[in-house]
């Protein structure tokens, strides 16, 4: 049989084409917009189990136009690579601590600020939610991202290998931090030492000494078993850990703006659920801590204030030399806020 070239053309153009049209098909029930959020907690974890919610309400409320795929514990990379990736638009969107966003964007580290959210959490979400909070997210236009919402993920409180009694007893002890001058700062108004190390190195530094106690939310302390290698427990609240939802801005600029208002209104409707999940997670923690050798105290609402008074100004001040002007703005802003709370 005589090869026919011309027919054999015609046929691959023909496969091409039809190929081409099936995938151009399919495409058409696919998403219209796609977005990769990637994250570092576990999937059990308050965060995960929330966004999880926010994509269900997303997709149904956008008719599958709209659809999240999550990436938790890291499976895109760390924070720093997450971040870089959601403003390169190689993934859409990060759900970030504040703390691991203060290199990225200076102005974020306003949230380490000791005491800055109430421990009321209605007065903190009212913080967060208004002009204050509004005016944090938008100082990540300028980095080619778009800041949706804050959300809260706990409050931190204070361990260690020593007694704990007052304000006093934290001279001269040593407190792993975060990379964070203004968490420096905060242990240096206390007369401690503070040391940044990696979390990774945190459980072996409290184990063999080289660190007398650290600070996170309680469920972490209890998940990652830091109570039995710490002697004293002050519940003190006196940092929020807070979450910043972050979309790449090309692909939030290419949004209709109803899918924006819907995507917008989902990450706020789920809050009063994320906060009851959160205080569940900590009651347990609790619960767990509570059924160990360690000693317990809780702060008192009048302590509260003397820590404040005795952090506030330092941290501050350690803020302002990183953020200048615009921080004092922030810090205005903040304050007139803060004074209106009910």
């Amino acid at each position: 049989m005589k090869f026919n070239y011309k027919s054999f053309r015609f046929y691959t153009a023909a496969t091409i084409v039809a190929s081409s049209l099936i995938i151009s098909a399919s495409q058409t029930f696919a998403a219209e917009y796609l977005a990769n959020i990637g994250h570092l907690e576990s999937a059990q974890q308050s965060r995960h189990v929330h966004l999880e919610k926010v994509a269900k309400l997303v997709n149904e409320r956008t008719n599958g136009e709209v659809t999240f795929k999550l990436f938790p514990q890291s499976q895109l990379g760390n924070q720093r690579q997450l971040n870089e990736g959601t403003q390169l638009g190689t993934i859409q969107a990060t759900v970030a601590p504040a703390a691991f966003l203060g290199g990225f964007n200076p102005a974020i580290s306003i949230l380490d600020i000791p005491f800055l959210l109430p421990t009321n959490p209605d007065h903190a979400h009212q913080l967060r939610t208004g002009p204050f909070g509004q005016a944090l997210l938008k100082t990540f236009e300028s980095k080619g991202l778009v800041g949706v919402a804050l959300w809260p993920n706990g409050l931190k409180n204070f361990t260690s290998s020593k007694p704990l009694d007052d304000i006093s007893a934290f001279e001269g002890q040593k407190f792993r931090v975060m990379d964070s001058k203004i968490l420096i700062k905060q242990f240096d108004a206390l007369g401690a030492s503070a040391i940044a190390l990696p979390f990774s190195e945190l459980y072996t530094s409290l184990q063999t000494g080289v660190i007398d106690g650290q600070e996170n939310p309680l469920d972490t302390i209890q998940r990652m078993k830091f109570f039995e290698v710490q002697k004293y427990l002050t519940i003190s609240e006196h940092g929020a850990m807070e979450d910043v939802i972050l979309f790449n801005s090309a692909w939030w600029a290419a949004l209709p703006d109803d899918y924006k208002t819907i995507i917008i209104e989902a990450f706020a409707e789920v809050v009063p659920e994320l906060r009851a999940h959160k205080a569940a997670s900590i009651k347990t923690a609790l619960e767990v801590i509570g059924n160990s050798d360690i000693n317990i105290r809780v702060v008192s609402e009048q302590e509260k204030q003397e820590f404040r008074a005795k952090m506030y100004e330092p941290t501050i001040n350690a803020f302002l030399e990183r953020y200048g002007d615009k921080g004092q703005a922030l810090i205005d802003l903040y304050e007139e806020e803060y004074s209106k709370l009910k």
